[in-house]
């Protein structure tokens, strides 16, 4: 309750030295004459959204916002950042490069963490307040910095050899946890003194970390948890023996380095994992009982408030069934207060909120569309929201009780927003504005939130808002003025045109969004590029800012079509679990009809239409030119799964069972079990140290095409993982996309 006032004090005094308020969205200016954009000015040091920031939070005790915030000429370098809620003062809290001015090299473990949350910065990349908001704590250059955010001081609490990860700030501010050499440590903030609570780590066993599989499939990227009161850590081991060894092969310009990693393909063994609960205080350690069956995945770990219960969440290897099991920290024994099943997969969540009362808040896909549930302490769930309309995820609750706050498309698919609805349930109520999209963070008590907005005209704004929706004082405007790096190229943006198309089956909507240069008419046809994903959880076509890359299509004079095909996100789950056991088959049909439609167009030129898509999207580049052989006239394919018999268990067998189950499903979802058809022009690219959908997803596809006497593309990137991420690479990665477009879709010389 204290920092709950605390932060409504702040908003207050805020309000009224802020120097602009009032509506959510604001206008952007009028253009002035602009230039084309080039690769280099969007893939350059500087980042033409202008300044984003990330990782936005209050501090526990209200007073302030801090956030990440990219250097001003250096957009792959961040620092931390804070806004004085008092007076609405925003100051740079730690310069990373004053703390580490020659940060050393990333241990193996860190850079793995790193690519798989997607976390493409160096500098300060994470933090974690203290319980009082008295100080943060940092890690950078492989140690942890404990810094008074009153005085500016920093203390480096480690300077060891050792790379130290994952670090904490215990709950009652008297520890700080760590993993250091596969276990779990703590060093006491008032002495000093370090010690090891676990001491077996080593070779395949590890503790309090979160093994690949959870960090890159499940984004479970810990493996330790706090109890509240902090009394206690929940802490996983893992035992990585039965998993099979991939030599990965990490070629860059100066050798090659062989990494053996632990990598579950499909079909495969899984680690085998235990839970654990250790008395701080005392290092007692007692096993939670996650059952008999043992081939099972951690999904989360939650603590009730009293901290008198752990939540495990566990789910079966099929992934069809989710147990919630309450556990009693002090002798492991536990019970299922609650069970989720479906007969394609359950969808994880971080949705979990314990409450005063015992119970907690919850979402669940049961009826279709992902909701929002108070399940009691004797595991009875009643639904606060309903309708085919999705819940993204659960905000925050007020301090009352009586509201609840949740992230959602309501209204549209296309648009997300922040919501109230009643604790007994009830219709929901917009709290933000504009046609767009929102991301929220709501402070303790739900008095206001941080709220980061953008729209088709409007890159990312981030301000500070009272819980009506009222904005309170800007923490980053990012308005489109003359200083700011778009701008030189604002006359050029193009707003994308949206609309549906209907599916083969005759009743589903398919959305999909188009940019459309200006010249393109009947008289003046122009090439089109499909931009493609297709997969599941993820969507392409939303009202939110789409950036210099994609403009820098239109700019180049090409049409950019996206359509999210049936498999894609935030449509429901039957939606999504259309392609159940059949990858590569209804997302082809899908971006097929979507080409029908593109073809239909009379600004369009039929001839000259290309596909590309990176991931997921550069495996649906390959399957649908293959299964649609010359129609389309140019292919770029970016790490493409080929095999998914290569790629990893809790990804491929939550979507397609495993290999021996279903064995038709993935032979024909395989690249090549369609490769009679390769026909189109193809580009294939794929980062030779890729971690994730290993090289030889690639390789063995360009063993095959040679050996069938078919010319294609490549380019390989030493040293690069399933990223492309230096700004320098970026820039030569896209000259050699459009530089194959330019020839694969240039105009015939008959023309």
């Amino acid at each position: 309750m204290r920092h709950a006032l605390s932060t409504c004090v702040c908003l207050l005094a805020l309000t009224a030295c802020a120097t602009t308020s009032g509506s959510s969205v604001p206008a952007q200016p009028e253009p002035a004459d602009s230039a084309a954009l080039s690769i280099d000015d969007v893939f350059g040091s500087v980042s033409l959204s202008g300044a984003t920031p990330r990782g936005l939070r209050f501090s526990p005790d209200g007073e302030r916002v801090t956030f990440l915030r990219p250097k001003a000429d250096d957009r792959t370098v961040t620092d931390l950042w804070a806004m004085d809620l008092s007076d609405g003062r925003t100051y740079m809290l730690v310069d990373s490069a004053v703390l580490a001015p020659d940060e050393r090299e990333l241990s193996e473990a860190e850079i793995q963490y790193r690519e798989r949350a997607r976390i493409s910065t160096s500098g300060v990349v994470s933090y974690d307040w203290d319980e009082t908001g008295e100080a943060i704590l940092v890690p950078l250059d492989g140690d942890v910095f404990y810094v008074d955010v009153n005085t500016g001081e920093a203390e480096r609490l480690m300077q060891t050899e050792a790379f130290e990860t994952d670090a904490r700030v215990s709950p009652d501010g008297a520890y700080v946890s760590f993993i250091r050499d596969q276990n779990l440590w703590v060093h006491n903030l008032d002495t000093g003194e370090e010690r090891a609570l676990t001491n077996e780590g080593g070779g395949a066993i590890s503790w309090g970390v979160a093994e690949f599989v959870a960090q890159e499939e499940m984004q479970r990227y810990t493996g330790y948890w706090w109890s509240p009161d902090g009394r206690y850590v929940a802490a996983a081991r893992i035992d990585e023996t039965p998993v099979e060894i991939v030599p990965r092969f990490g070629i860059n310009a100066e050798g090659v380095t062989v990494t053996e990693q632990r990598y579950p393909r499909a079909g495969t063994d899984n680690v085998l994992i235990e839970l654990h609960v250790i008395d701080v205080a005392t290092g007692e350690r007692t096993q939670v009982d996650l059952g008999s069956e043992t081939d099972i995945y951690l999904a989360r770990v939650n603590w009730s408030q009293d901290s008198g219960t752990l939540y495990a969440q566990r789910q079966n290897r099929a992934q069809t069934v989710l147990d919630i099991l309450a556990a009693n920290p002090q002798t492991g024994a536990t019970d299922i207060v609650l069970t989720e099943q479906s007969g394609a997969w359950i969808n994880l969540t971080n949705d979990f909120t314990a409450l005063e009362d015992g119970g907690f808040l919850w979402t669940s896909e049961r009826t279709g569309f992902r909701h929002v549930y108070h399940v009691s302490a004797q595991g009875e769930a009643r639904a606060l929201t309903s309708g085919e309309w999705v819940v993204d995820d659960l905000a925050g609750l007020s301090e009352d009780g009586e509201t609840v706050y949740f992230e959602g498309w309501v209204t549209s698919p296309l648009e997300r927003h922040l919501y109230a609805v009643p604790f007994e349930g009830g219709e929901p109520v917009q709290i933000t504005e504009g046609e767009g999209r929102w991301s929220a963070s709501l402070g303790q008590g739900g008095d206001g939130f941080i709220g980061t907005y953008s729209d088709p005209t409007t890159p990312a704004q981030t301000a500070l808002y009272d819980i009506s929706g009222e904005r309170v004082a800007w923490i980053e405007e990012n308005a489109i003025d003359d200083d700011h790096p778009y701008a030189p190229f604002l006359a050029s943006h193009l707003v994308p045109e949206f609309g549906t198309i209907m599916a083969d089956d005759g009743e589903t909507e398919l959305y999909w969004s188009m940019l459309k240069p200006d010249h393109c008419s009947a008289a003046n046809p122009c090439p089109a590029i499909v931009q493609v994903y297709g997969g599941p959880h993820v969507q392409t076509v939303s009202k939110g800012w789409v950036g210099a890359r994609d403009q820098l299509f239109a700019d180049q004079g090409y049409i950019l079509f996206k359509l999210d095909n049936r498999g894609s996100w935030n449509r429901g789950h039957a939606f999504e679990a259309e392609l159940h056991d059949r990858m590569g088959t209804v997302e082809v049909r899908d971006q097929l009809t979507g080409l029908d439609y593109l073809e239909s167009l009379d600004f369009v030129d039929n001839d000259r239409i290309g596909l590309w898509g990176w991931s997921y999207g550069g495996y649906m580049t390959l399957m649908t030119t293959l299964q649609a052989p010359g129609r389309f006239d140019a292919a770029v394919s970016g790490a493409p799964v080929t095999d998914w018999s290569l790629y990893d268990t809790h990804y491929t067998e939550r979507y397609m069972d495993t290999p021996q189950a279903n064995e038709d499903g993935y032979f024909e979802g395989s690249a090549f079990a369609h490769l009679d058809g390769y026909e189109t022009p193809t580009l294939m690219i794929h980062g030779m140290a890729d971690d994730n959908v290993t090289f030889d997803h690639s390789t063995r596809l360009y063993s095959e095409l040679q050996e069938r006497g078919e010319l294609f593309e490549m380019m390989t990137y030493p040293g690069q993982r399933h990223g492309v991420r230096p700004p320098a690479l970026q820039r030569h990665l896209w000259t050699t996309i459009y530089d194959f477009f330019g020839r694969e879709l240039a105009e015939d010389d008959e023309e």
